[in-house]
């Protein structure tokens, strides 16, 4: 699908054309699931359906093209994941574990351990290595394809900032797997 059929949509589903409202959701549902999955893992539908609803209202008055269309639903959808925790009283955290048992043999191999894990848990363990900002700019330049400018407004921080925040991303995650056989 091309992006000016999309732009299209976008001006459509604003005149509350079924169709197009439908073509966008197609477009962007799968990637709007990725991202809530990572962000609030077990409640993405509830939160995409959130997302969709506020997107439904704005519609009408929203003036852009696709690309700024994404951006917002998935601007949408990060406040949605920060009312959800608020909503529970907490904020999502790393579990530190105590003590790790000495269990060196019975441990399988790096490659066992990825063909043992999902696309979801694969980048689960990729980002949950992160510092919070860091992971938010991975999870939406790679799993949800948004553009720098486009995670920017989402973030609400420069392109700059998202640059700066992806390129240590990238140079901390390379550094974890430098030394675990991880090939090119």
């Amino acid at each position: 699908m091309e992006d000016r059929d999309l732009d299209t949509a976008v001006e459509a589903a604003g005149r509350g054309e079924e169709w197009a409202a439908s073509l966008l959701y197609r477009a962007v549902q799968p990637l709007l699931l990725r991202y809530l999955g990572q962000k609030a893992p077990g409640h993405e539908q509830d939160l995409a359906s959130e997302t969709w609803l506020a997107a439904a209202q704005s519609l009408p008055r929203f003036e852009g093209d696709f690309a700024r269309f994404r951006a917002l639903l998935f601007t949408i959808a990060r406040r949605r994941v920060v009312d959800h925790y608020r909503r529970q009283g907490r904020r999502p955290r790393a579990v530190v574990l105590e003590e790790e048992a000495d269990f060196a043999d019975l441990r399988p191999g790096p490659e066992d351990l990825v063909e043992q894990m999902s696309a979801s848990e694969a980048v689960a363990a990729l980002v949950g290595s992160l510092p919070e900002a860091q992971a938010e700019v991975i999870l939406l330049r790679v799993l949800a394809g948004l553009s720098v400018e486009e995670a920017a407004q989402v973030m609400g921080r420069s392109a700059g900032s998202v640059r700066i925040l992806q390129h240590r991303a990238l140079r901390r995650l390379a550094k974890k797997f430098q030394g675990e056989g991880v090939t090119r």
